[in-house]
């Protein structure tokens, strides 16, 4: 299951960047995941929920923005979308082609609690960063 490492490693960026910005805890998460990573979504969000147990990520809402597949042919230019199998250039039938859409594994943004400095102690207001 390599949705357990995918959130390690998201956790592994977030969870400093949310404690270097002063945030008390992350509110949520936003990744930008592309379909030929073959995630499974109900993987990710299991891995998501047991590695963030006990964090400053506890709690916080997974959002997963999926990119479908796009491809480029190098015999005669046409731009294509397809699904993860089929590759093939529509136009011209060439198996010359190259995937420029559809790998990507981003953090798109974090939303984070930070601490209202002009509120009494413990209060706390939500800010996106």
């Amino acid at each position: 299951m390599h949705e357990m490492s995918i959130i390690a490693g998201v956790l592994d960026t977030v969870t400093p960047s949310a404690r270097q910005a002063g945030a008390e805890r992350v509110l949520g998460i936003s990744l930008r995941i592309g379909d030929m990573t073959e995630v499974v979504d109900e993987a990710l969000e299991f891995a998501f929920e047991v590695l963030t147990e006990g964090t400053l990520c506890e709690g916080a809402q997974l959002t997963v923005t999926k990119v479908h597949p796009r491809s480029v042919c190098f015999e005669c230019g046409c731009e294509f979308d397809h699904d993860r199998f089929h590759r093939s250039c529509p136009a011209c039938g060439s198996f010359q082609t190259q995937v420029v859409q559809g790998r990507e594994l981003e953090i798109e943004s974090i939303e984070v609690d930070l601490p209202d400095e002009a509120a009494e102690p413990g209060a706390s207001a939500d800010r996106r960063s």
